[in-house]
């Protein structure tokens, strides 16, 4: 979308509309229910584990310099963070001075940036020049719009760009090809973080917009509601981000993380356009903030894979409820993280960082927990209100399990062999990553979480499953190619939290994240157990009809799965027939099945076979009424 820098750019809303329907036409003569054999999900990148390192933007806002940034840098090596695995420096918003005219070149705050300056023109070389000497990435910030976050919200204009309306449109729209050049080619990053601000806020009655600071741009995005976003729009802009940064990082040294706060149903469809996908608006400091960020990611387990991963925002460790004063919350906090996959990208003043704190963020075992290489965000094996069982598939064939106490009193929590899918007549070994302490039960064992306490340890037992895994037991290897939502919704059951942008002006927040109704591990699209026939199952992937999932095998010889209609659908009129296919061949189908009917087992010889698909077909045309069970699938 690159434009003469002589005008103001045209708005390339017909070309984001050509893209779309270019791939709509595509898509719909094809059928998204055919196998593909092939994987879909995002694996362009540097993003075979979750990303780790440190960003600007929770210390210090726009108000950055390069000492400042420089200096957690080196406490990073210093401490032996980096050796750990914290190697991305972000820096976020505030380090633009302007878009030059008439060449569009960005030029950066030298006097904040004062190695940036080289002759009459800056440059961000040296910087990433100094942090790749010291073994570290370097990351940088931009926008969809053409203005930033700041630009929209912050009241203080001292760190914005300065100069005429078209200079101080500094984001990505009408330049994404000669920025990204900018950034990967010419400066030298590793990692952008592409904000959506500029793409949400700059209506015709945004007071910045109508007193001529700001050009308006119609919004594509609205958080509060996906039925007002223009979700192909959103996507297309994307795409040409991944194509510019294929032409200008041809080795695939590079990360893409998508932060549009969970609009526009990117929960779902974010694993397709980059290495991050931001499930949730902003974090803050407080225990409130942290369960709705924590909730937006904890049930998207099938949508995170080595390559993409779901991001419920930067750690905010080292302020307010997770400072030094806070032990309990702050490890609460790093143990989620870990447990989700999340990004770990710390956010304090490392340079003041209290040492407790550090010990938090460089928990060896805890981060090797995180990066484990077979990425399996973990599954929840007990879900109410106030207590949570969180468990993990290792790629050693050991797991981890998290025990998170949510509320205001201690509870005296029943972990059971039959929750971490282990046999329940052998011994299972707890070692606890924070003391280092093990134990040993059979069946079952008692334990006591504190208020606000994550409680968290690896676990050695017997598999119940013998000779084989559930395929619940690997979200990283199995993705939800098709889901089956076709009319996306928000997901009432995310925790709700005060506070935003604006303070408690206006009406408050709502429920807004849409996703409600995809695949889920061990439940329905819906939330409830799996059943079919009155017949329970305890493992098993839960999705609505007419959707395929894409399944890596690594050398097991055999599927196996009862399937069925689930007992919750509410549409007993509709049948689904239930096929599997390897690398594109039809393996094994079912009859056609209706709510109410039992199970019919199906079995697959799946030896060779790179990639399974899982499809459930019906003429039913309102998916959301017609949940479907794989029970009991399983890789032997």
């Amino acid at each position: 979308m690159q434009t003469s820098p002589r005008r103001p750019p045209r708005p390339p809303r017909l070309a984001l509309l050509t893209l779309w329907l270019a791939a709509a036409t595509l898509q719909a003569a094809a059928d998204p229910l055919a196998p593909a054999a092939r994987w879909s999900a995002y694996t362009a990148g540097r993003a075979a584990t979750p990303p780790m390192g440190w960003s600007s933007w929770n210390a210090f806002g726009t108000d950055i310099d390069e000492a400042k940034i420089l200096g957690s840098a080196q406490r990073i090596v210093d401490t032996g963070l980096a050796a750990r695995g914290y190697r991305y420096i972000n820096i976020d918003d505030g380090w633009a001075a302007r878009r030059q005219m008439p060449d569009g070149r960005l030029a950066i705050r030298a006097e904040r940036f004062p190695s940036a300056l080289q002759g009459g023109a800056t440059s961000f070389r040296p910087f990433t020049d100094k942090l790749h000497a010291m073994g570290l990435k370097a990351g940088i910030y931009s926008d969809l719009g053409r203005n930033t976050c700041s630009q929209a919200y912050s009241g203080d204009e001292t760190d914005l760009p300065k100069g005429s309306v078209l200079e101080r449109e500094i984001g990505l729209y009408g330049h994404i090809d000669q920025d990204i050049a900018l950034y990967f080619s010419d400066w030298g990053f590793d990692f952008i973080k592409v904000d959506g601000c500029g793409l949400r806020a700059f209506d015709a009655w945004n007071p910045k917009v109508r007193s001529g600071q700001y050009r308006a741009l119609p919004p594509v995005l609205d958080l509060e509601s996906v039925s007002r976003s223009d979700i192909p729009a959103v996507q297309a802009e994307f795409t040409q981000i991944n194509a510019a940064l294929k032409r200008n990082k041809p080795d695939g040294d590079f990360l893409l993380s998508l932060c549009i706060w969970g609009a526009a149903d990117v929960r779902a469809w974010g694993k397709n356009y980059g290495n991050l996908s931001r499930t949730s608006d902003d974090i803050r400091p407080s225990w409130a903030r942290l369960l709705s960020n924590f909730d937006s990611a904890a049930r998207r387990e099938l949508y995170a894979h080595p390559g993409s991963w779901n991001d419920p925002d930067m750690l905010f460790i080292g302020t307010a409820d997770f400072d030094a004063s806070h032990l309990v919350e702050a490890k609460s906090h790093f143990a989620l993280w870990a447990m989700l996959n999340s990004p770990l990208m710390l956010g304090a003043d490392l340079r003041t960082m209290p040492q407790p704190l550090m010990d938090i963020v460089g928990n060896a075992d805890i981060i090797a927990l995180n990066q484990d290489p077979a990425g399996n965000q973990a599954t929840l094996a007990y879900d109410a209100d106030d207590l949570q069982i969180l468990v993990k598939q290792l790629a050693s064939g050991q797991k981890a399990v998290a025990l998170f106490n949510r509320g205001l009193a201690p509870i005296e929590v029943d972990l059971t062999a039959e929750q971490l899918k282990l046999r329940n007549d052998a011994p299972v070994t707890l070692t606890d990553l924070w003391s280092k302490a093990d134990s040993t039960f059979t069946n079952e064992t008692k334990l006591r979480v504190a208020p606000r306490e994550t409680r968290i340890f690896r676990v050695q037992g017997t598999r119940a499953l013998a000779q084989g895994i559930y395929l619940s037991e690997q979200p990283g290897s199995v993705n939800p190619a098709v889901d089956g939502v076709l009319r996306p919704q928000a997901d009432p059951t995310i925790f709700r939290s005060s506070s935003g942008w604006s303070g408690t002006k206006g009406a408050g927040e709502r429920p807004m994240y849409a996703g409600w109704g995809g695949a889920r591990a061990d439940s329905t699209p819906y939330g409830q157990t799996l059943r079919i026939a009155g017949a329970p199952y305890a493992a098993g992937i839960g999705i609505l009809a007419n959707s395929r999932l894409e399944v890596r095998n690594q050398g097991y010889r055999s599927l196996s799965t009862k399937v069925g209609v689930d007992d919750s659908a509410q549409d007993g009129a509709h049948d689904v027939t239930f096929l599997v296919y390897g690398d594109g061949k039809l393996l094994a189908k079912s009859k056609p099945l209706r709510r109410g009917q039992p199970a019919q087992a199906l079995n697959a010889d799946v030896a060779g076979v790179k990639l399974v698909e899982l499809v459930a077909r019906s003429a039913a045309g309102a998916n959301e009424h017609l949940p479907v069970s794989w029970g009991n699938a399983a890789l032997r």
